[in-house]
């Protein structure tokens, strides 16, 4: 059964196999963004918590149907999927807080300080400094400019920052100790399990309406399954310094997501903020050691 779950696996696996894995890391980034323009468009009906209760339950179900992972692992990797999946859940719950009272690439820039932070710390060189400065400017003129932005909006969004970059920290230790997906589908379930209880107390049984369960699953195919599908297969194969760079690209193709899906205006004061951010964490991601 799981050497015909293998081979039903080998012609995607190919698939991505041919793709330059700089135009994986990019299709991932407009997976993320438009899923989270879709999942916006949810809340009306199940509210935020709603809607990432249904986004982890989902992918869960996906990624254990597709892995099919064993519980049988030592106890440290068994903590370490826990860890994971708890930062999965408390990262998703305070991002969607953050997307449901302040615009989408607005929420994702402030969000991309966890990932710079994680590049920076510990270094000592003065440009790093320069690149964490211009992030702080950026986010400051973010927050502030034209009549700026909803405060409790940005505190989820730093909130959701802090979690980001717990999220990245341990995705290096999962990945050491997990082969495949099989890691990050149990981890799925772990998130799910702590997401849940807040989805059904917020939306009920609005949770099982056709409509809702239709515009989850492609929520959750699109901001979890395809992108973290992708995002594991182009680090197999470029430097995660090189990964890091394109991936500073993500508030920026949220805020275009934002305009596109959502109609969501940024003023000019505040896309200078965000190309801030992005240069910041380009600079930062360029000037790392080898070994952040």
């Amino acid at each position: 059964m799981e050497a015909m779950a293998h081979s039903d696996r080998v012609p995607v696996v190919r698939l991505m196999g041919a793709v330059p894995p700089p135009a994986l890391v990019l299709l991932g980034i407009v997976s993320v963004q438009v899923g989270a323009a879709f999942a916006k468009q949810l809340f009306s009906l199940v509210g935020a918590t709603g809607t990432v209760a249904l986004r982890l339950v989902l992918a869960a179900v996906v990624l254990m149907l597709i892995w099919r992972p064993s519980l049988r692992m030592d106890r440290r990797t068994l903590l370490v999927i826990a860890s994971y999946g708890a930062v999965l859940a408390a990262m998703n719950l305070t991002f969607y807080q953050a997307l449901e009272r302040i615009p989408l690439g607005a929420a994702v820039t402030i969000e991309f300080l966890g990932p710079l932070a994680v590049a920076v710390v510990g270094s000592r060189r003065w440009l790093d400094g320069v690149w964490v400065l211009l992030a702080a400017g950026g986010v400051l003129l973010l927050t502030r400019a034209q009549g700026g932005l909803e405060l409790g909006g940005v505190l989820f969004a730093l909130a959701a920052a802090v979690c980001w970059a717990g999220y990245i920290l341990l995705a290096a230790k999962l990945g050491s100790q997990t082969s495949d997906g099989k890691g990050l589908a149990l981890a799925m379930v772990v998130g799910a399990v702590i997401a849940l209880p807040f989805g059904v107390t917020s939306a009920g049984t609005a949770l099982l309406d056709p409509f809702v369960l239709v515009a989850g699953l492609a929520v959750a195919l699109m901001s979890s399954v395809v992108p973290y599908s992708l995002e594991l297969e182009a680090l197999r194969r470029i430097p995660p310094r090189v990964f890091g760079i394109l991936m500073s690209l993500e508030p920026a193709v949220a805020a275009v997501a934002g305009l596109l899906l959502l109609g969501e205006q940024l003023k000019p004061a505040q896309w200078v903020a965000v190309c801030c951010v992005v240069i910041a964490s380009v600079g930062a991601t360029r000037s790392a050691r080898p070994e952040a």
